[in-house]
């Protein structure tokens, strides 16, 4: 290996070894707050939730919009851990069910073609988190949130088929392929900006 490349790769290792420390920071400072603290962010991530479900495109060749909401409920998962990420996913889905107009289009009520992929919210947000808890490395946190789209998505998929008495292999074309490569650059930039939000959490502590 030449000295370049051992430069590179020491670099490396450098940057994943701080982002860990980073982290590791993070869940201290969060695990800090009093319980209250904790319920108000989830209320938060809640709103934030709603907020982004407002920013939707309809697709032409499926019934389920493109949203912003998984963006959202990654960061849940990553920055609230399991109990209080799917907590805040949890508040969401029965504000939507009872008349909170906060589900896509200003929407409410449980039974929707949708609904599916809210229930994988509240599983992906309470994965995420558990799998981070056992492995917060960089790559550990990726696979997680990775692991979390495909959970909303099969959630999603199998509500769609029973909702709409299609057949799963429709339901699997209109309401799982188109969204995978979508979901998987939310992915990345849920880890990107969960970065940055836990850095500023530790400089303020």
């Amino acid at each position: 290996m030449t000295p370049y490349k051992n430069r590179s790769k020491e670099k490396m290792e450098y940057i994943i070894k701080k982002w860990d420390i980073l982290w590791q920071k993070y869940y201290i400072f969060f695990a800090s707050l009093s319980f209250l603290k904790k319920m108000s962010v989830c209320l938060g991530f809640a709103l934030l939730t709603g907020l982004s479900a407002q920013l939707y495109i309809n697709l032409p060749f499926t019934p389920v919009p493109f949203t912003g909401q998984v963006f959202v409920v990654l960061l849940a998962g990553v920055l609230l851990g399991k109990n209080f990420g799917a907590i805040s996913q949890i508040v969401y889905l029965t504000g939507g069910s009872v008349g909170i107009n906060w589900f896509y289009a200003s929407g409410a009520g449980f039974f929707r073609h949708t609904t599916g992929y809210m229930l994988g919210f509240v599983a992906a947000a309470y994965i995420i988190g558990v799998l981070t808890e056992k492995n917060n490395s960089c790559a550990g946190r990726l696979t997680a949130m990775f692991l979390g789209v495909i959970v909303i998505l099969i959630l999603g998929t199998l509500w769609l088929s029973l909702f709409l008495r299609i057949p799963i292999t429709k339901a699997f074309a209109v309401g799982f392929l188109p969204f995978v490569p979508l979901d998987l650059i939310k992915a990345y930039l849920a880890g990107t900006v969960a970065n940055s939000i836990q850095k500023n959490s530790i400089n303020k502590k």
